[in-house]
This record gives C-alpha cells, structure tokens and sequence, in this order.
C-alpha cells in the first residue's frame, strides 16, 4: 500500500504535509499556519458561566481552540450563552461543540459555535456489538442512510461558514465498519472516509480530522493510512492529533509524546490536544512545546542525503527482523520474539566503584520488576580499567549485564581479558564508525578477550568490507548510532541505519540511545524538555517496530534513568512493566471527579502488573473507548458507577463511595488480583 500512495512526503526528512486551510472563525487552521493548540472544558455546560470562565482561562493560557461538549439539546442550546459571555470578554477564541450520539444537538450547536466535532462511530449509528455479515447492496443500503443523516449538518454547516471535525476514536466504531473492517486501523479510516465522501459531494471542505485512541501504535498507525488513504482520493485536509485519554501525570506526558510527536516529525498534523485527566491548562505548555518541536523540525533543512530504500511497512506493526541472541547466558536474552531490554548510565565515572556499587544497589531494589539489565559506564582513560574488574566483582548478581561506552580514541587496542564470567561486558566501540581495520581489530580483540562487541555505525550506507566483517563475526555484535550522525532528525538517523542493515542482510539487535545529541529542543525546563524528547525519539522507533536495547542516560541519576526506559518503553506498549490506566481528560460530561477518583484506583490497583484499567467519566467513553481495557470503572449516572471487564458491564449502578472496593473484588474474581 505504501508504493501506491506514501503518507508523507519523507520518513527520513521532515516536511511538513501540504494541506488545505481551513477557517474556524477568524483562526486559520492547516496549509501553512501554525500548528494550532486546543483544549476542552471540563466543566458542566449548563453551568454557563462556569464554562466561559474556564473557556476565557484557556485562551489566556495560549489555548487557540476550545472545545465544549454539547452530550443533548439543552447543552447545545446553552452554547449561545457561552459564546456570548466569552465574547464580551474580548475573548475571540474559536468554540468548538463536541458531539456524540444526537444529530439534533450538532445541528443546534451549529448556530452558535465556529466548529462542531463528530464522532462517525456513533452520530448516525447505535454501536450494538453486533456480529453481522453485510452483503453488499445491505452496506450500500447502510450508506444511504448515513447520507440522510449527516447531510442536514453538512449543509448546515455549509450555509452559516462552519467549520467540522471528524473525530474517529478507536473501540467507538460503527457494526458496519466493525464487521467489514474490524476494530482495527484501517476501520478508523475508513469511517472517516464515509463521512468525507459525504461532505464532498455536497462541495463542503471546511473539515479536520483527527484518529485517536489511547495506544499510540494504533494511533499513529491510523492517521497514516487515513492520509495514505486520502491522498488515493485527492484530498487534503488537515489533522488534528491525539493520544485519547492518555491519562495523568508523566505517562500521560510520554504517550501524548509518543503519539502526537512521532506524527508531526513525519510531518502530519496541523492542530493537537494533549488529553490530560488533569486541570485542562495544564495541557497547553505541553502541546505548545510538541508543536514547537514540530516546527524547528520542520524548519531545519537536513544535509541533502537521498532516502535509503526501507523495508519497514509503516501501515502493519511488526519488530524488526533480529534473531534471539544471548548477552548473558542465564539471564539476558535480546532480539525480536522478546521485549527490549532496558539499559541505564551511573552518574560516576569508574574510578568511584563504591559509588557506582551503591547506586546500582539503590536502583535494583526501587523496583524488582522493572530492573536495570545493563548497567552503563563510560570509559575515557585506560588507566582505569583495573577498576573495571572489581566493579564486576562487586556486582556479581546484581546486574546481567555491564555495558562499557569506550570513548577512547583507539577503542580498538587492545582489550583487558576477562577475569570473571559475570556479569558479562558488551564493549561499545564509540569511535570506530566504518574504519574497516579498526573493526576488524575490535572484533578479534572482543573475541579473544571474551567481552560482546558493540558498534557504532554512520547510519548512511555499509561497506562491503564492513559488511563482510559483521555478517562473518562469530559474536553478533549490537549496533548502535554514530552521534556524529549526517542526519538531524534522530528517528530519521536511526531508521537510514536500519535501512542499512537491512540492505546488507545484517539482522544485528539496535541499540536505541537517549543522550544528549539526540535533544530536540532545549526547553525552559530542563527534565520536561528531555522528557519530551526521549518520548517522541524512542516512541517513534519502538512504534515501527525498531529496538532491541533501549538506554536513557540525560535525565540525572541511575534509577531516574532506569524508571523512564520502562515508562518510555509501556508508553509504546513495547513492554509493560507496571499497571497500565486509561483515564478520560474530564468534559462536562463528566459524572464524577475524575482527577480524585482516578487517584483512588491508582492507589488501590497499581501493583497489578500487565493488568489496564480504564476510569471514564461517562458511558460515551465507556465500553467503545476503552477497547484495550481489561477492567472499566465508568460513570453511568451522577455518584452511580458501572464495572467492566473488557466491553462487557458486568456491575450497574454502584455506589460511587464503594466503586473502588467493587472493582478491586471484580479483579480478584476474574484471577487477576495479587497482594500488594
């Protein structure tokens, strides 16, 4: 699919993708506007005043678009208040009226607002799980009266200059789009196609769409094959990105990051919402910076170096091909059947072995299932490598694996032999890059020393004699990236390194490094700003299926760079190391505090290791939304909760105050609950 019609214009050299504008009142949207940040109010609609105050506190924040729900006919009435009071304050923001279920309530919100967002799984369709096969005249039947739902609002909207968005969600598909398509990628797409189609045929183009859904693969997968799918039909118009319900706290930060930015550094997207079950103004700083990045991306020419020949289909999740292969005989296995393995740097050089001994032994016992498996120590000056081997002493059982960065400017002399079998060193040759003898020296010297050789390689293209040299070592060695890389963009870097390989048959396991090259963007805030950048960095990859060793090593200390490799890497759903939420960001909809309340379970339940719970504020993000869940907590009336496992309710109309205890007894029926 991706020879007939690619999503971008380059997976190796970010450009932004040309789109049409659109108007949303008196802001521009696409082509080449800046890309636009937004928000949600959480507040009550019919709490009018309430929602223009937190309307008029978004805009001052820097939120561009601001999106209020509009769930029956009352609320899309009180939107003619909101847009008035927020008006009076001299506050021209575009109002955008989301929409679930009733076309009477879009129609009505038409009048008053810039923007009416959609949901095609459920504006015109009643999702009753159910399995059907439809023949073809019964799918065509279908999609006329889809037409004659949705027609009056394109019209509608046509007339008074509205603009629309087309918001597909993962897990809120239509039956029809379910059973022709499956709840997959390709059915998001495709609903939104039925209801593009629609518009066009009545010459109305004023729309945005957008794919979400909380796992960033599905998502990412998504918007590509609905452009690749648009680009087919001649149409361009713009997205709006979004990891849905992505959360709180950091992991919220790192999936919003993974989704949104692996996106906009292919250059998509021309708005975003960064979904956070927070204060709705703590998103904007958020997606201001990812749309920041996008643009210093975008605005930054790489040296010109024609795109590899790639053998990754960005439009099917699938690892990299990279056999298994032992860096530690008993404990530490790497390759494509198994999740990546997490290596993290100490903040002291060798020489303070004590020091390096006791953090390690600090980082190890902060958390037994998420442990670091390659410890990482620079080397500068041989005359420390004495050192080297009392701190393998020292660390016997404590670490798998000692991973040595030798940055010395002859990394191939020669190696001291290993005076203990564990924990096994892999030795990184930082400075060879393609010196054909300095390789070769390496790789007998790693041999007959008894340490796993590591490379760093350009990224660009492999010598035949390199070639030769890898594909003939009796050791694979795990490869790496050149921080002298040609390329800006590091994601693109690491996948021309990829491209590489793969030309060359070399099936080595990848090492994918955040360190300080590898910065986007310095930012005002020195933890967030990398945080950001690792997420977009590693997320990109891990979501094309590239990595089979992951390090971060800029963010302080070992165990804070322990703890983010295994944040970075569930964010991706590449590993899970700890429970998975997904938490609604909170709208007027909203039945119940959701902040507090998705505290409450995270209390209660985040020992579960593997286990995703999903605590949404109302039944329209209920059983559709939280597709991946293996557990729901939903609202299904003010203080009344329903309990889910999977999309199945199985407990109606609890009690809020004893919700929590009924969803931890639910676990523990299902065979999924262990002590604490």
């Amino acid at each position: 699919m991706g020879s007939v019609s690619p999503y971008c214009v380059s997976r190796f050299h970010s450009t932004r993708r040309t789109t049409r504008e659109v108007k949303i009142g008196e802001l521009t949207l696409g082509g080449k506007q800046p890309v636009r940040v937004q928000s949600m109010t959480t507040t009550d609609t019919m709490d009018t005043r309430a929602t223009a105050r937190q309307s008029i506190e978004l805009a001052e924040a820097g939120c561009e678009i601001v999106r209020i729900t509009a769930p029956n006919l009352r609320a899309a009435e009180a939107l003619k208040d909101i847009s008035r009071e927020v008006r009076a304050a001299k506050i021209e923001v575009p109002l955008v009226a989301d929409i679930h279920f009733m076309p009477q309530a879009a129609m009505e919100a038409a009048k008053y607002v810039e923007k009416v967002r959609i949901n095609p799984g459920n504006y015109a369709d009643r999702k009753k799980f159910q399995i059907r096969e439809y023949s073809e005249s019964q799918y065509e039947e279908e999609l006329e009266r889809l037409h004659e739902t949705f027609t009056p609002l394109v019209l509608r909207c046509k007339e008074l200059g509205r603009a629309m968005r087309i918001g597909t969600n993962h897990g809120s598909l239509s039956d029809r789009i379910m059973n022709r398509f499956g709840d997959s990628p390709r059915g998001m797409a495709e609903s939104a196609l039925e209801f593009l189609r629609i518009a066009r045929s009545h010459q109305y183009h004023d729309m945005v769409l957008s794919m979400k859904s909380s796992n960033p693969k599905v998502m990412i997968e998504a918007y590509r094959l609905v452009v690749s799918l648009m680009n087919a039909e001649d149409m361009d118009y713009p997205l709006h990105l979004g990891v849905t319900e992505a959360g709180d706290g950091e992991d919220a930060r790192i999936k919003s990051a993974i989704g949104i930015g692996s996106l906009l550094l292919d250059g998509l997207g021309d708005t975003l919402r960064v979904s956070l079950t927070e204060d709705p103004v703590a998103e904007i700083p958020v997606a201001r910076d990812l749309a920041r990045r996008a643009h210093i991306c975008w605005e930054t020419k790489d040296r010109k170096l024609e795109d590899p020949r790639e053998f990754i289909d960005p439009y099917l999740y699938e690892r990299r091909a990279c056999p298994s292969i032992s860096l530690n005989s008993r404990t530490l296995d790497v390759g494509e059947k198994l999740p990546p393995a997490v290596l993290a740097s100490t903040t002291h050089p060798l020489d303070r072995v004590e020091e390096i001994i006791g953090e390690t032994a600090h980082s190890q016992s902060a958390a037994k299932d998420a442990p670091v498996e390659g410890l990482i120590i620079s080397l500068e000056d041989s005359s420390v490598l004495p050192k080297l081997e009392i701190l393998r002493e020292s660390l016997l059982g404590a670490v798998p694996l000692i991973v040595v960065d030798d940055l010395r400017e002859d990394p191939s002399a020669e190696l001291p032999p290993a005076k203990h079998s564990s924990p096994p060193l892999l030795w990184h040759a930082a400075r060879i890059g393609t010196d054909e003898s300095g390789v070769a020296r390496f790789l007998a010297h790693c041999e007959s020393a008894g340490h796993h050789p590591c490379i760093s390689l350009p990224g660009t293209t492999l010598s035949t004699g390199i070639e030769l040299l890898l594909s003939g070592a009796s050791n694979p060695p795990v490869i790496t990236l050149q921080t002298t890389s040609p390329w800006n963009n590091p994601v693109a870097a690491y996948r021309a390194l990829v491209c590489a390989l793969e030309a060359s048959s070399l099936f080595l396991p990848l090492w994918i490094r955040n360190s300080d090259p590898f910065r986007l963007l310095a930012g005002d805030d020195f933890f967030s700003s990398r945080l950001l950048d690792s997420s977009i960095f590693s997320g990109a990859l891990l979501c094309d299926g590239i990595g089979d060793l992951l390090s971060v090593e800029n963010m302080g200390d070992l165990d804070r760079n322990r703890a983010l490799a295994y944040n970075l890497l569930q964010g991706a759903r590449a590993r899970i190391s700890k429970t998975e939420f997904i938490a609604c960001p909170s709208c007027g909809r909203t039945l119940f505090d959701l902040q507090s309340t998705t505290q409450l379970v995270k209390q209660a339940t985040s020992h579960l290791k593997g286990v995703t719970i999903a605590v949404m504020g109302c039944i329209v993000n209920g059983p559709g939304e939280m597709a991946d869940a293996d557990f729901g907590y939903v609202g299904s009336g003010p203080g009344k909760i329903d309990l889910y496992v999977g999309k199945k309710r199985v407990k109606s109309a609890i009690p809020q105050k004893e919700a929590v205890d009924r969803l931890v007894d639910l676990i523990q029926e299902e065979g999924k609950w262990i002590d604490p």
